[in-house]
């Protein structure tokens, strides 16, 4: 079975340390949330148009970013993301959540204690209307017995030691988190050519060539969807799906720049090379 293998594969895989980002000055760090409202985000919730916050879903409250039902009757499958301005390639994500309340009437069980951060999402103003799920990759967000930073692949595909993993979501390595508050996270993005989960600055999953395919999204446009296309950028969301969560200290390392060692916009944490930064520090 496709999954087992991938799960033992994993946990006998030694996984390689990540690029050299640790190097960063804090300086190099963008905060893309500034803790007061939602300017540079855009909403979409599933039966909804893109920009409608339905419900108040999501808004700003003592300097994070909450996803709330309590102006909800009933969940109504208003699956919803809140989708960062830039497109982005090669970076690294830094953030903390923490999950609260109780879920949402008509809330589906699996979303208990869950939500995630998508990566290489497409455009939010290409998702249609009634879509559930952004073509993209998701990291998850878990508590409870779970562990957390897994990958599920909505209308996409992933590989693992050179073979196309079939199930839509593996386990990472981490422990189970429970109910302990903020937990911090980052997900470091190598466009095209990997992506690697880490909690602590330690790696609990790592994966390949990210690509459009797979099933599990639904109501998206075809045009959209061309499976087989390997994903080298994209969008980031920030997931609801029935369970109240907050985001905080969301911030982002651009590992595209200057690769010139004499210029001073270089950085040794670059893997991406794009030399006309190289005079924009």
């Amino acid at each position: 079975m496709r999954t087992l293998l991938a799960l033992l594969t994993l946990s006998a895989l030694t996984l390689a340390a990540p690029a050299d980002w640790r190097s960063a000055p804090p300086a190099d760090w963008q905060v893309i949330f500034n803790g007061k409202n939602l300017d540079g985000w855009t909403m979409k919730l599933a039966h909804h148009a893109v920009g409608d916050n339905y419900a108040d879903t999501f808004r700003v409250e003592n300097g994070a970013i909450r996803v709330m039902y309590d102006k909800y009757d009933d969940f109504g499958a208003r699956f919803g993301h809140l989708f960062y301005k830039r497109k982005l390639s090669h970076y690294v994500l830094a953030l903390e959540y923490r999950f609260f309340g109780e879920q949402v009437k008509g809330g589906p069980a699996y979303a208990k204690l869950n939500s995630g951060v998508m990566m290489h999402s497409q455009a939010p103003e290409t998702i249609l209307k009634d879509q559930d799920w952004p073509i993209s990759v998701e990291a998850q967000f878990l508590a409870g017995d779970r562990t957390t930073m897994n990958v599920c692949t909505p209308g996409t595909d992933i590989f693992m030691n050179g073979q196309m993993v079939k199930s839509h979501c593996v386990n990472s390595s981490s422990r189970k988190y429970g109910d302990e508050g903020w937990i911090a996270v980052e997900v470091e993005v190598l466009g095209g050519e990997s992506i690697r989960h880490l909690i602590d600055g330690k790696v609990v999953l790592e994966y390949q060539k990210p690509s459009i395919g797979g099933g599990v999204a639904n109501g998206f446009d075809p045009a959209i969807k061309k499976d087989g296309t390997l994903l080298t950028e994209g969008y980031i969301g920030l997931q609801a799906e029935s369970q109240p969560v907050e985001f905080r200290n969301i911030r982002l390392l651009d590992l595209t720049g200057c690769m010139k060692p004499d210029s001073p916009a270089y950085r040794a944490y670059f893997v991406n090379r794009d030399d006309t930064r190289c005079t924009t520090r």
